[in-house]
């Protein structure tokens, strides 16, 4: 075996021959004896090198190994009041397997800050420090904590073409591709296909997978590819999908502060699994509490500066219910000039968009048309409408977006490890 051992088992293994590897963070030369600190993704190690057991040659040669090289240490662990982290590795043996070159183009335990631009361009160092780690931990928790959740509760995953003819929504926030002969797009959502599983009978599903918006924002919250957690429940309305929503980010965030308190404690973040039910508002409600502060028209979306005055009002998690028919997408139930809709937020963040669907063929088709839609365009879709479509309900949560929330951070890039932007396609 190339180790024996990952870091983070040492302290389990006093008195015990270990061969581990990992990463040279730092070297101290104090005269004769030489402190080594290794790191892998478990956790450190100090391996202390003592010239008087390795002999001069070989201290000198594993004392001149350069930072965030790669290297194996054959050993003895023994307990030590000395080292900080209470233990210490007498190594044997120091194998160098693979040098670092000097300098480096990104610190890993320095102190100075490094630009956004740079941290993506060298992400393979980016991620050796530990709270940028941390930030992919407490993701991976959220996600298996939501997927656990929903498998629990009878659903079945599925993957649904990101190759699309057609628009999901409507709109032209679309990347163009070229499939062979024809015209294709990136699809922005599993939307309509997510749809057409319920006429099969299906039931209940959930898809994990990218999606692509081809939006010029450059913002500190948006990306052009992301993972996208979808589901679609029949025999289900607004509040049905609402309720489902609301236990899976409980029971996701539950997970990550079971699993990964160490990285939610690295990143100075105090969670508590938030009560459910989340609060509810209408849209009617959310403009009233807009318009004590500054003028907002009904109809309209919320602006920026509209949700920062919804998150002073409002804590934690809440919906935003009964949006206008008319900013809200074709395949909305309507409810006279409302929808059967709903947004999550976090204070004034969007977290999620849901809805319960139009099931009614005919009046699908009117308001289609009635936002510039060619029905002929979605014939696909539409078929399925027309022979058997129980009344049906869903939403779409941006795991990025959740993470942003879960972990802090001001910058959604950070809770990406090859991020899309506007502007970035390398790495």
């Amino acid at each position: 075996m190339l180790r024996t051992h990952t870091l983070g088992e040492l302290p389990k293994h006093l008195g015990e021959k270990v061969k581990v590897c990992g990463w040279v963070q730092d070297i101290r030369i104090l005269g004769k004896i030489a402190f080594m600190i290794l790191r892998d993704r478990y956790g450190f190690a100090q391996v202390t090198l003592i010239r008087s057991m390795l002999g001069k040659e070989k201290f000198k040669e594993y004392t001149k190994i350069p930072r965030e090289s790669v290297v194996c240490v054959a050993g003895t662990v023994q307990k030590s009041e000395q080292a900080k982290m209470g233990f210490e590795t007498i190594p044997e043996s120091v194998e160098l397997l693979n040098p670092a070159e000097a300098p480096l183009p990104l610190g890993v335990v320095d102190k100075v800050e490094a630009e956004m631009d740079t941290r993506i361009e060298n992400r393979f160092l980016d991620m050796r420090k530990r709270e940028v780690l941390a930030i992919f931990e407490i993701r991976s928790a959220l996600l298996q904590g939501i997927r656990e959740y929903l498998i629990g509760q009878g659903f079945i995953e599925v993957h649904t073409p990101k190759i699309v003819a057609t628009a999901t929504e409507g709109g032209t926030e679309l990347f163009p591709v070229k499939y062979f002969e024809k015209d294709a797009y990136l699809n922005q959502s599993p939307q309509l296909y997510k749809q057409i599983l319920m006429a099969a009978g299906l039931d209940r599903v959930l898809e994990i997978a990218p999606a692509f918006r081809a939006e010029e924002h450059n913002t500190t919250k948006h990306l052009n590819e992301f993972i996208s957690i979808d589901i679609e429940m029949s025999f289900a309305d607004d509040e049905d999908a609402m309720r489902m929503l609301e236990n899976s980010v409980a029971h996701a965030i539950e997970r990550a502060v079971r699993e990964r308190k160490k990285e939610l404690e690295l990143l100075r973040m105090k969670w508590e699994v938030p009560e459910v039910p989340f609060p509810r508002i209408t849209y009617d409600e959310a403009v009233d509490i807009v318009n004590r502060k500054m003028p907002m028209q009904w109809g309209e979306d919320f602006s920026s500066e509209a949700l920062k005055i919804l998150g002073e009002e409002m804590e934690g998690f809440y919906f935003i219910t009964r949006w206008p028919l008319e900013i809200k997408p074709f395949y909305v139930m309507p409810d006279g000039k409302y929808s059967r809709s709903f947004d999550l937020m976090y204070r004034e963040k969007e977290v999620t968009s849901g809805a319960q669907r139009n099931h009614v063929y005919s009046s699908l088709v009117e308001v289609m048309k009635s936002k510039g839609l060619n029905p002929q365009s979605f014939e696909f879709y539409l078929r399925a409408f027309r022979y058997g479509m129980p009344p049906h309900a869903g939403w779409g949560l941006g795991l990025e977006r959740l993470t942003m929330i879960v972990t802090g951070v001001k910058n959604i890039r950070e809770c990406v490890i090859f991020p899309r932007d506007r502007t970035r396609l390398v790495p």
